[in-house]
């Protein structure tokens, strides 16, 4: 059909966009393409001087927790919502396959549960690795230390000439530490941590308020939402009492996923708003005024029957074509 060669081209468009997106996301995580900038710091400064707690594997929230949450509850919450919705508007109406039309241009019919839960998990996934990518430049532009630097760097005071404590040390080779553990200490700004459990937090409470309509839900929604805030609020405190990250850090992180996700909520979604899983039904047209003797206007009706009749045709013509 005519109409599925931009719907075709879009798609593609899309999922390039994607692929580039996880590719550069993929880079940033596991590459050392971009060099992480060496910040300088001051003898004995206390802000750096916290204990370090181990890797980020003994966190009482380790990464591999925070990764399966905010990727499985999403997707499974999305799930189940879409097909109770879908199922309860499938009993209480019949399918409009007009709509199929518009949509997939009649070559192939995409279930509307199908193509509204695809669009709003891939939104999703689109939002997480676009989260990560502004981490990772935040934290690799900035080289922001973490609370624990000076613990992990072990630097020798005596060499440097430390005497005095304003004395401000820049060259990396200060650093007598594990080099892993120096490496991941000076990527702290923004958290990653504090940026995907907002952005999935928000993501999820805007969903349910906009989506779930149900009568009895007006107390329930505001609970889970605020649930999930608090989840990620928490996510950010256990940062900072592990000594983990600054507060500015958790800050940054709330503000960059929190902005991610109210940008693709509003205008890429619009609000989860799209059409209804079964399309209402559509509007009968307005009854004719019929008036006696009058010529032009039963011209006028047949005028309107050729168009109509011209129109189909060009849509005949058009099928046939492409």
């Amino acid at each position: 059909m005519f109409v599925t060669q931009p719907l075709s081209i879009m798609l593609y468009f899309q999922l390039v966009i994607m692929a580039g997106t996880v590719m550069l996301a993929y880079y940033f995580e596991y590459t050392d393409t971009f060099n992480v900038h060496v910040q300088g710091f001051f003898c004995y400064d206390s802000a750096y001087t916290k204990p370090y707690l181990g890797p980020e594997e003994n966190s009482a929230i380790p990464p591999l927790l925070l990764y399966a949450l905010v990727a499985g509850v999403p997707t499974l919450l999305i799930l189940v919502t879409e097909t109770v919705l879908f199922l309860v508007q499938y009993t209480s109406k019949e399918f409009d396959r007009s709509e199929k039309t518009v949509a997939t241009g009649d070559c192939c019919y995409l279930n509307p549960l199908v193509r509204r839960t695809f669009r709003f998990l891939g939104v999703y996934t689109f939002g997480l690795f676009t989260v990560d990518i502004f981490v990772n430049a935040g934290q690799v532009v900035t080289g922001n230390l973490a609370p624990y630097f000076l613990t992990v760097c072990k630097p020798n005071f005596t060499a440097l000439g430390c005497q005095q404590a304003l004395r401000y040390i820049s060259h990396q080779e200060a650093c007598t530490g594990n080099q892993v553990d120096i490496l991941h200490a000076r990527k702290t700004f923004p958290s990653k941590e504090a940026a995907l459990s907002i952005y999935a937090a928000l993501y999820l409470a805007m969903y349910v308020t906009c989506t779930v309509q149900a009568k009895g839900t007006r107390l329930a929604k505001p609970v889970l939402s605020l649930t999930l805030m608090c989840l990620a609020f928490l996510t950010g405190l256990n940062r900072v009492a592990e000594y983990r990250n600054h507060w500015s850090d958790i800050i940054a992180g709330f503000v960059i996923g929190g902005a991610i996700a109210t940008f693709l909520v509003v205008c890429v979604v619009h609000n989860f708003k799209g059409k209804l899983l079964l399309s209402e039904e559509s509007p009968s047209p307005p009854p004719v005024d019929h008036m006696p003797g009058g010529p032009v206007l039963n011209m006028g009706r047949v005028d309107t029957s050729l168009e109509k009749y011209i129109a189909s045709q060009n849509h005949i013509a058009f099928a046939e074509v492409t």
